[in-house]
C-alpha cells in the first residue's frame, strides 16, 4: 500500500504548467497570486510532486480554474494563445492603477492604435479618409 506522500496524480506538474502558462503567468506572478515563491511553483511543475489540498485550492484561484481541473479529473481547455493570455493579464494589471494612470494608458492605447489603423489604410493604398 502506497504512502499518501507517495501518490500523486500523474501529469499534475505538466498540467499546472499549461494551465499557468495559458494564463500568461511566470512562475513568480502564480506564486504571488496564490501567495508562495516561485521556488514552489516550480517544484509542484516538476513530475511527482504535488502540493497539499489547501494549496490545491490557493492555485485553482489564482488560475481561475476548479480544483478538479487543475487535478485533471475534469478536462480544461482554453481558447485563447498563450500571447494572447499575456496580453489579456497585462491589462487586468491596468485595473490595478490609479483612476488618473488607467485613463492615461487608455489615450496612449487609441492613439497608437489610430496611428497604426491610418498608416495601415495608407499602406493599402488608401486615401487615409475614413
Amino acid at each position: 500500500m502506497q504512502s499518501m506522500k507517495e501518490r500523486t496524480l500523474d501529469g499534475f506538474g505538466k498540467r499546472l504548467r499549461e494551465i499557468r502558462q495559458s494564463r500568461g503567468l511566470t512562475q513568480i506572478d502564480l506564486g504571488k497570486k496564490a501567495g508562495v515563491s516561485n521556488r514552489v511553483i516550480a517544484y509542484y511543475e516538476e513530475d511527482g510532486a504535488q502540493p497539499p489540498g489547501p494549496m490545491l485550492v490557493d492555485l485553482a484561484r489564482a488560475l481561475h480554474v476548479s480544483v478538479d481541473q487543475l487535478l485533471g479529473m475534469k478536462r480544461f481547455t482554453e481558447t485563447a494563445s498563450p500571447k494572447t493570455a499575456r496580453l489579456v493579464n497585462r491589462l487586468r494589471r491596468i485595473e490595478e492603477l490609479p483612476a488618473a494612470e488607467q485613463r492615461a494608458v487608455l489615450r496612449y492605447l487609441d492613439a497608437l492604435l489610430e496611428r497604426n489603423r491610418v498608416s495601415g489604410r495608407r499602406s493599402r493604398g488608401g486615401n487615409g479618409r475614413g
